[in-house]
């Protein structure tokens, strides 16, 4: 509709307006994710995306003549909370959900979505199963698959770092493992490398040496890993401390600016891949500027994805003129919609179409985009 398309074009131009106080009669946008633990540098930044995006929405007029309102839950990146946190949506009244962050807390709360017919978009979650297995038809997300990324990894440690001999670890999860699992596929799949070692880790362990040492045994020149930055961290101080010199490659679960801060010297000349910059994007840069004005610093991991998947359902119910769930599903998958992270719409399989990966390296404490 010409009015969410000018709303939009406002969205990059506007200053900061006071929101009207909400209207009785609100379109319910429910946002889930880690607000607070370890993870919840992958949550806040999204969570404050959606709060930006509704402020600007509502200064505009809203959706549909309506305000939007925020039901904001915090789950921890923890299934067994993801389950509470998607029924305390629902219960309050959530027409569409931004959320979740972490893959395993996302299959988590997709059945009670499903069964309550609401639409779930996530910023961050990649696991593959979540759209190819054909369980969640309610399920999209602003943010490419495992086995993309996984398959960037591979290719990357092959043509790039020249791997011949590479170890796989996972923190068992959902996210991490299914990471750490399309990458040894693809590397068995190559031809070219041994993969001498597949194992996970205990996720918050204090000490990995056991597990490094297993990898300095093999003589692994390339180490993968598929989890977060809590763990990669400690893996990488521990290969400093035992002066290994292999390359550390992993997910876009570590690209986070946590994982600089806790394994400090440690970090520098470590790969993970991540979603493409696209700063040049004109909305992507008037987001960030907008994040600056508002809290004074960078925006962290999936801010852009999570702004993107804001404008994209809201968009939605505006063009399908109401919050009715077929409707809402129909207009994610037929019509286009101006975000940070490019032009999109959404196939059959609820995937972004047009989104990708890029590798990074830390280069003097910042992530540094490898063309």
């Amino acid at each position: 509709m010409k009015r969410f398309s000018s709303l939009l074009i406002a969205l990059v131009a506007c200053s900061g307006l006071v929101s009207p106080a909400m209207a009785a009669d609100t379109i319910k946008l429910g946002v889930a994710g880690p607000h607070s633990g370890d993870l919840a540098p992958y949550g806040i930044p999204a969570m404050k995306a959606a709060q930006l995006v509704v402020k600007k929405v509502n200064a505009n007029g809203g959706v549909l003549g309506k305000q939007v309102e925020l039901l904001i839950q915090d789950d921890q990146c923890k299934p067994e909370i993801a389950t509470n946190t998607a029924t305390k949506l629902i219960t309050q009244g959530a027409q569409i959900v931004l959320g979740h962050i972490c893959s395993g807390a996302t299959k988590a709360a997709m059945g009670i979505y499903k069964d309550a017919g609401i639409p779930v978009m996530s910023p961050s979650a990649t696991s593959t199963d979540l759209t190819q297995s054909g369980d969640y038809p309610n399920f999209f997300r602003t943010i490419a698959s495992d086995d993309m990324q996984a398959k960037l990894a591979v290719d990357f440690a092959i043509e790039k770092l020249g791997a011949k001999r590479v170890a796989v670890l996972h923190d068992k999860g959902d996210y991490g493992k299914g990471f750490a699992e399309f990458a040894r596929k693809f590397l068995d799949e190559s031809g070219k490398v041994e993969v001498v070692l597949f194992e996970g880790v205990t996720p918050g362990a204090m000490d990995y040496s056991s597990i490094i040492q297993k990898v300095r045994r093999e003589k692994a020149d390339v180490l993968i890993f598929g989890g977060y930055h809590p763990e990669a961290s400690k893996l990488v101080a521990q290969m400093k401390r035992k002066r290994m010199k292999i390359a550390f490659l992993s997910d876009d679960g570590v690209k986070d600016a946590s994982f600089i801060k806790v394994a400090g010297a440690a970090a520098e000349g470590a790969y993970m891949t991540g979603p493409r910059d696209l700063s040049s994007n004109p909305l992507n840069a008037a987001a960030t500027a907008e994040f600056k004005a508002a809290y004074g610093e960078d925006p962290g991991a999936f801010f852009h994805e999570g702004y993107a998947a804001a404008l994209a359902l809201l968009n939605a119910v505006e063009q399908a003129g109401s919050t009715e769930y077929a409707a809402v599903t129909k207009a994610l998958q037929t019509k286009y919609v101006e975000t940070p992270v490019g032009k999109i719409k959404f196939d059959a399989k609820g995937d972004a179409e047009g989104v990708g990966f890029s590798v990074y390296q830390v280069e003097g404490g910042q992530f540094k985009e490898l063309k």
